[in-house]
């Protein structure tokens, strides 16, 4: 990113946080406040428009109809948070060839062993269906849960946070994943699958339910995450705008927030910036498949920006690099792509540094949404820790979905 649109980008936000004409200001806003939708905290290159925009319309519209991305569904469930907050997960069974499970010879009056469950935790501003490639590869193969974090996808708003104004907390998600698991998975080995705030969740649980993590949890893989230190993320941006912006933001996004109903109308006069605002800090390639670009904004699109407002202090907050010593004894994934400017890879590499036995993967050419960039490859590594952790047969085969031009590299 050049100086110069470093610069506008501070200016744009600056206007935003001035008083006075709000429905002049929330259209730029509205997309500025992309960037942290996308998953990051500023920042942001503005491509020029050279496509009609009736037509551009109409190519989000056939996007939106020819993939089917994000379809997949299971057998939903609700679980309850600490607060009272609904979450809503779905559960993938493996059905056996033939339909009904076929009955088992018990061996000296012992059970068949629980099958193990792997619960798929999302990131920031996206939702379960965030994992459809993963999901759809492990169709048949294993026992999955996908949930939506709290005040995403088809979850409640946090109860706490719309009744007693109490801000949101890493602490609070694991507390939250906690629930789901004693929900749909109460019994039986687990394995843990995090991406970005998906991740951090998981490094919550581990360090407020550390009995959980010794009894039940056979290995862990952590997506494009960190354990702290987001704070000093420049996101691409030079110094001098990384600062004025990290300066401006939390009190603009406060703003934003409580004006909601206006700047979500500002964020649909301005989908078509708003969209490159996506696919600059989503992925990395220059050749995405349109659809599976449009898929990422949908669902980022579908987060309301207080939602966006009220979740961006936790990740400054955000420390649990004590808390992955729980995982050290476990067969344990990290996974980045080397280009995301959300969570930087070399967060994973401090992470990795921290657990020398985890395998470190980190994939050319790829943003902060890689498993949606790069399926096969996040899907394979997947595949490979849920053998090593004996969740699947040696001999399972997986589905292999979407395409690559790149192949990981070990750390």
């Amino acid at each position: 990113m050049s100086e110069s649109s470093a610069e506008a980008v501070v200016a744009v936000v600056s206007a935003t946080g001035a008083a006075g004409n709000w429905r002049r200001a929330t259209g730029i806003a509205g997309a500025a406040i992309g960037v942290v939708a996308a998953g990051a905290a500023a920042g942001v290159a503005i491509e020029r428009m050279t496509v009609g925009r009736g037509m551009r319309k109409k190519a989000r519209l056939a996007l939106d109809s020819a993939g089917p991305y994000g379809s997949l569904r299971g057998m939903p469930g609700k679980a309850y948070a600490d607060d009272g907050t609904e979450l809503y997960y779905e559960v993938d069974d493996v059905e056996p060839e033939g339909g009904s499970a076929p009955r088992r010879r018990r061996l000296f009056g012992r059970k068949a062993p629980l099958p193990v469950t792997v619960v798929f935790s999302h990131g920031y501003c996206l939702s379960q269906d965030s994992w459809h490639f993963q999901r759809a590869a492990l169709r048949g193969v294993v026992r999955t849960v996908h949930w939506d974090q709290r005040s995403h996808g088809r979850s409640g708003r946090g109860v706490q946070q719309v009744q007693d104004d109490v801000p949101v907390s890493i602490d609070q998600l694991g507390r939250d994943l906690k629930a789901v698991i004693d929900a749909a998975a109460p019994e039986g080995p687990i394995v843990l699958v995090g991406h970005s705030m998906g991740g951090m969740t998981v490094m919550a649980l581990a360090d407020e339910f550390p009995e959980l993590i010794r009894e039940r949890v056979v290995a862990v893989a952590l997506v494009g995450t960190s354990s702290g230190g987001l704070g000093e993320v420049n996101f691409g941006l030079p110094v001098a705008g990384v600062n004025a912006v990290r300066r401006i933001l939390p009190g603009v996004l406060k703003a934003l927030g409580q004006r909601a109903e206006l700047v979500e109308k500002g964020r649909q006069a301005t989908a078509d910036l708003f969209a490159g605002i996506i696919k600059r800090y989503s992925f990395a390639s220059r050749d995405v498949d349109p659809a599976v670009a449009r898929f990422a904004e949908r669902m980022i699109e579908g987060t309301p920006i207080d939602v966006v407002a009220e979740f961006y202090p936790a990740f400054t907050d955000h420390d649990k690099t004590e808390a992955l010593a729980r995982f050290a004894d476990l067969p344990v994934l990290v996974l980045a792509g080397i280009g995301d400017l959300v969570t930087p890879s070399e967060h994973s590499e401090a992470i990795a540094g921290l657990l020398p036995d985890a395998e470190l993967v980190l994939v050319p050419d790829a943003g902060h949404l890689v498993m949606l960039e790069h399926p096969e490859v996040v899907t394979d590594r997947i595949a490979d820790l849920l053998t090593r952790a004996g969740a699947v047969p040696a001999g399972a085969t997986v589905g292999g979905y979407g395409s690559t031009n790149s192949t990981a590299q070990p750390g």
